[in-house]
């Protein structure tokens, strides 16, 4: 069985290395995608791929005038949520790349994909070191009592924390809350400088030239800790092949289902 794709976000700099992914795999064909910049044009022609014939179009809605198993989201935080809906009123399942939505924003989006009964399987990042990565943690989280979570990212990313820190944050908060010794009401000088509070745990986002994403849970216990990062590079490929099994496995899914590790085998 092939499954059909339309991805919002196709020319971008995740968005097309997946579809370049794509482009190589028999069980899976782009018939559309979303650029706002590439409207138009074809998405071979725009990424240098003969195999992809798939049309751009504008926006979501166009997009999804071609029939599609699996609607691909990865754009920006300010569109992703409408692109979703109107993906899920379209009849498709749903796999989001993109970071930024709230947990109001998922419960919104939950109602309406068990409604239709389609599958929402969000992924703050795909990569399976991220994946590990929050495992290990939730793990730790058991028997360490304290953690703090620092965000890693690029000096234009818009969003903090990013999409991996919010995952693993929700995550963490579900094995227990942190123990503050020193509550945030009763820190001394600038309060600010202990972090925002999500879903229980404290994240300092950084924002620098240099990095590209990256997160880092710190753990500690009297005289001890244990410090889980995860670093991402330049390139988009790691991110590829756990894209693809995700657009495998989101049609078993109804609802709205949070990290790749909930359709892997571990």
């Amino acid at each position: 069985m092939v499954l059909s794709v339309c991805m919002a976000g196709a020319t971008g700099w995740a968005g097309s290395e997946l579809a370049r992914g794509m482009a190589g795999a028999d069980d899976l064909a782009l018939v559309a995608a979303v650029s706002r910049t590439h409207a138009g044009n074809h998405l071979g022609a725009v990424l240098g791929e003969q195999r992809l014939t798939a049309p751009i179009y504008a926006d979501a809605t166009q997009a999804l005038a071609h029939r599609c198993d699996v609607f691909v989201e990865y754009t920006k935080p300010d569109m992703a949520k409408a692109n979703i809906l109107t993906a899920l009123e379209h009849g498709a399942h749903v796999v989001v790349g993109t970071s930024g939505l709230s947990d109001e924003d998922y419960a919104q989006i939950d109602a309406v994909a068990r409604q239709r009964q389609r599958g929402v399987l969000a992924c703050g990042n795909f990569a399976l070191t991220v994946v590990l990565l929050q495992k290990f943690a939730e793990m730790a989280a058991k028997y360490i009592p304290q953690w703090e979570i620092i965000d890693y990212a690029y000096d234009g990313k818009p969003d903090a924390p990013s999409g991996t820190v919010r995952e693993l944050a929700g995550r963490l908060g579900k094995v227990r809350q942190p123990a503050l010794t020193v509550p945030l009401d009763k820190t001394l000088g600038l309060p600010g400088t202990r972090g925002a509070n999500l879903a229980g745990t404290q994240v300092h986002a950084i924002r620098l030239p240099g990095f590209v994403i990256g997160a880092e849970v710190i753990f500690g216990m009297p005289d001890q800790t244990l410090t889980l990062r995860h670093n991402a590079g330049q390139s988009a490929r790691p991110y590829v092949d756990g894209a693809l099994l995700a657009i495998r496995k989101v049609s078993g899914l109804i609802g709205v289902h949070r990290g790749l590790d909930t359709v892997l085998d571990i």
